[in-house]
This record gives C-alpha cells, structure tokens and sequence, in this order.
C-alpha cells in the first residue's frame, strides 16, 4: 500500500498573534479530548498528517500548529528561542481553550514541551492532562552523538546553504533519520522537506540544543508523561530517553523496535496508541 506521505492536513487555518506579534499558523480537526501536536526541527505541522488522520478517526480532537519560524509562523521581534516558544505553546493552549488535553512534542518540540512542564508548571497543568515526549530530549544533544556534532556544525556553516541544496546529501540526512526500513517515499517527502525549508534563521534554536540543558530540572515534572523512542534513533539516542524516563517522576517509557526518528510516520500507530491511552 503506497503512503502518501506529503499529504496536507485539510483544515481551515486559524492564525494566533503573540505578544511579540509572530504569527503562529494553526489548523483544528476532529472532536473529543484535544491533542495537540508539537513538530521537530525544520517541519511543519503537516508532518502529523497520519497520525492526526489516526486520531480523529478514533474520536479525538486534533490541534496542530506551525512552530515559530517554521511553516507559515513567522517569527516576531523576541526572535527564536526555547523560551519564546513555550510562549507559543502557551498561546494555542489559551486560544484553543484546551482543557484536560495532550501535548506531543517531538524532538525539537519535546525540547521546548520539556522546558515548559518545568518552568510554567501551573499554566501548563491547567490545559493539559498529560505529555507525550517522542523522540526528544532536555538538551546537550551533541552528548556522545557524533551524528549531531557533524550535522549541527554543517546547518550551521557558511556551506550549510550549499548542502541543503544537494539532493544526494539530504538524501543521506534523511536515511539517517530513518530506522531499519529506508521507505523511498518517505525518504523523497523528507527530502523535498529539507530543499524547500530556509534553515537560516532557525540556527538560534539549534543553538539551544547543544547549548541548553534541562536533565537536573526534570524531578520539577509533575504532569503525566509518556516517553517514546525508536531503538534505531541516531539523532536521539535511547540514553536521552532512559534520562529522561530517570529524572521524569512516574513518567513510563515506550521503545519501538527497529524504528528510528521519525515515529509519526514510521510507527504512526503504535504513536496514536500511546497518545490515546495517556488521553485515557
């Protein structure tokens, strides 16, 4: 069965201006308990496509959101940052007036789901019920990851403009991403992705991977949360997860086989699964 893994989430667009006046790009699907789903580094929120379709064929409501500076947010005058972006977080929440949700952050939007369960707590806990962390961490990324340490450095570079132009190079990134089952035409979506995207102004938050840490914070977690990973997962490591799953109070920890970064269309089930018995 072929995949359509570019497919567009089809909502109508809701745009939330913050304080700083970005504009955060935001759609909403379904109805029941809201999930609302966080993107990684240099995606959008149409990355969620088979998991949001999954979600609300199972009866939940989906709300999705451009992460500032990615997609159609922009990026307002408080720049990028991880804390300007709990901010956003905090912005769809009250716009959407969730109540007794879920939050799924994966990777970079675990990273700033993270330092929002820690610093706005209260906030936080007043829409959400619980958190599903995907793939993520709480900082130091380049921490025994050779993989970061190379990729980080090149986004960043002068060449990095060259490269991302190079199809054979993205082509190699996103195999990288991926676990044990190379899919080609998850790999083609990726690529497109990654041609397409302007990664430039995005450096200040890759800066916050490496430079940020938040692990001797995380026993200041109270919400419910779930932890899930690919056993295969280069750019995030199980280490990260097993610290995370450590310093995180009852938190519970999900290890896909075989699986790698990209859970939401790897193992979009399996993900759903998790979402809906954290909803539950």
């Amino acid at each position: 069965m072929t995949v359509d893994y570019a497919k567009t989430l089809t909502a109508a667009e809701r745009v939330i201006t913050t304080s700083d006046g970005t504009k955060i790009s935001t759609i909403t699907m379904g109805s029941g308990t809201p999930i609302v789903l966080a993107h990684g580094f240099s995606g959008d929120m149409h990355g969620w496509n088979l998991v949001a379709e999954e979600l609300v064929a199972r009866g939940y409501k989906v709300i999705a959101f451009d992460q500032r500076g990615h997609g159609r947010s922009t990026i307002g005058a408080n720049g990028l940052g991880s804390r300007q972006m709990v901010d956003d977080y905090l912005a769809v929440l009250r716009e959407y007036d969730v109540s007794n949700g879920v939050l799924v952050g994966h990777s970079m939007g675990g990273f700033i789901a993270i330092r929002a369960l820690i610093e706005q707590p209260t906030a936080i806990a007043s829409h959400l019920r619980g958190c599903l962390l995907m793939a993520t961490f709480a900082g130091d990324v380049n921490r025994k990851n050779l993989q970061n340490r190379v990729q980080i450095p090149l986004i960043k570079s002068s060449i990095s403009s060259k490269l991302i132009r190079n199809r054979v190079m993205m082509t190699i990134l996103a195999k990288s991403l991926l676990g044990d089952y190379k899919d080609k035409d998850m790999v083609s979506t990726m690529v497109d992705g990654f041609l397409e995207s302007d990664l430039k102004p995005l450096v200040p938050i890759l800066t916050a991977f490496v430079d940020e840490s938040r692990y001797d914070q995380l026993d200041k977690v109270s919400l419910p949360c779930t932890i899930i990973v690919g056993t295969k997962d280069k750019t995030t490591p199980p280490f990260h997860t097993d610290d995370l799953h450590a310093g995180i109070k009852n938190s519970k920890l999900v290890r896909v086989a075989g699986k790698g970064h990209m859970l939401n269309w790897e193992a979009h089930v399996a993900l759903v699964d998790e979402i809906i018995a954290l909803a539950s």
